[in-house]
C-alpha cells in the first residue's frame, strides 16, 4: 500500500478545549477533526502541520511533540499516513479557511455529541491533551 504524507495540530486552549474543524472535503466530509492535510514535497510534518492548522483557522501555531500516528485507508490502494502533534497558538484570528467549512472550540464534555472523524475521540482522550 503506497502511504500519503500527511500532519495534524491537535491544539487546545488555556480552559483545556480542542481546536476542531469540520471537514469541507472527502474524506468524512462533515465531520469535525483536528486541522491538518497532505504533507507538500520537502516539507517537515510539524511544518506541514503549522502551515495546515495556519491554512484551515487563520490561527499561527507552534507544534510540539507528537502524539499519535495513524494511517487511515483513502480507499484506491493508498493511505494517509498521519502524524498528529501537539501545538500552541501564537498569533492569528480564528477564521475557517481553505476546506473547513467551519472551526471552533469543543470542550472535552461537548465531543460525544459531535460527528467526529473515525476514532478521534479515543485519539484525543487516549493521548491526555484534554486533562
Amino acid at each position: 500500500m503506497e502511504l500519503v504524507r500527511a500532519a495534524s495540530a491537535v491544539i487546545v486552549d488555556e480552559v483545556g478545549r480542542v481546536l476542531l474543524v469540520q471537514r469541507g472535503r472527502e474524506p468524512q466530509r462533515g465531520c469535525w477533526s483536528v486541522p491538518g492535510g497532505k504533507c507538500e514535497p520537502g516539507e517537515t510534518p510539524q511544518e506541514a502541520a503549522a502551515r495546515e492548522a495556519h491554512e484551515e483557522t487563520g490561527l499561527r501555531v507552534r507544534v510540539g511533540r507528537e502524539l499519535w500516528r495513524v494511517q487511515v485507508p483513502i480507499g484506491d490502494g493508498r493511505a494517509y499516513d498521519i502524524r498528529d502533534f501537539a501545538a500552541t497558538v501564537i498569533g492569528g484570528e480564528l477564521t475557517p479557511g481553505d476546506d473547513a467549512d467551519d472551526a471552533r472550540w469543543v470542550a472535552l464534555a461537548e465531543l460525544d455529541d459531535l460527528p467526529l472523524t473515525t476514532d478521534l475521540a479515543v485519539y484525543l482522550r487516549e493521548s491526555g491533551v484534554l486533562g
